[in-house]
């Protein structure tokens, strides 16, 4: 929906992904991350692009009820454990699908890790529309086994697996 509401504008595209990546919203014409005031410049100098095609993205938004609904109501909750994983003794399993609008790739890559009984602490799924290159990124208690990337890899959808 967002994709679609923007795209006969590219750069403006460009911000709204910046600002759902990174869970930043929008009220009263101004970025907030939750309750934090982000400067359009910050923003600006993320997504490549001028001060003045972050203002007019706002405004775009703000102007569309449908928009203006979804981001008002952005919330950030805190980035992925994946940069911190090592030092907390977790593991990381990164899937790649063929396709991400394929149905069950979550549910059947949380399977194969709920039988070897380790739970996951973290799941985070790049949003395809939003995304160039979407991933499943599935963060564990412990380490997870190598010899998974075989059972990964059959589950319909997946192109690549990487665990570390």
């Amino acid at each position: 929906m967002i994709a679609d509401r923007l795209k006969d504008h590219p750069e403006r595209l460009d911000v709204a992904r910046t600002l759902i990546e990174n869970g930043l919203s929008i009220k009263e014409s101004k970025i907030y991350c939750n309750d934090i005031e982000i400067p359009p410049i910050r923003i600006a100098r993320v997504a490549k692009v001028d001060r003045r095609t972050v203002s007019h993205t706002i405004q775009m938004i703000e102007d569309d009820e449908n928009l203006s609904k979804i981001f008002s109501n952005i919330r950030s909750s805190g980035h992925s454990l994946r940069d911190v994983a090592r030092y907390l003794e977790l593991g990381v399993v990164e899937i790649i699908p063929t396709d991400a609008k394929t149905h069950g790739i979550l549910a059947r890559a949380s399977s194969l890790i709920a039988k070897k009984n380790i739970s996951i602490r973290q799941a985070i799924v790049d949003d395809p529309e939003l995304s160039p290159e979407p991933k499943l990124m599935l963060i564990t208690e412990k380490k997870m086994p190598a010899e998974l990337i075989p059972e990964f890899l059959k589950i319909e959808g997946v192109s690549k697996v990487s665990i570390y």
